[in-house]
């Protein structure tokens, strides 16, 4: 079977040229220098907008002892 209305390749070419990949924009804390996604809190230390909405000292001390106990039994 033949197509009737083939699309060139350069055609084909330009509907896919907006289909790229982009890497994440990254964004620099301000308490801590850090690199973190935009729109997100900073894994780092936690502040979001120079705000704390993540406790993170408390989270690595939950999970190091969750650890603790998973070793023990």
């Amino acid at each position: 079977m033949v197509v009737r209305m083939r699309h060139t390749r350069a055609h084909t070419g330009n509907r896919r040229s907006h289909h790229a990949l982009v890497g994440a924009r990254l964004s620099k804390c301000v308490s801590c220098g850090a690199s973190h996604l935009r729109h997100r809190a900073c894994l780092a230390c936690g502040n979001y907008r120079g705000k704390l909405v993540i406790d993170v000292v408390a989270q690595a001390a939950k999970k190091q002892a969750k650890q603790k106990v998973t070793a023990n039994q």
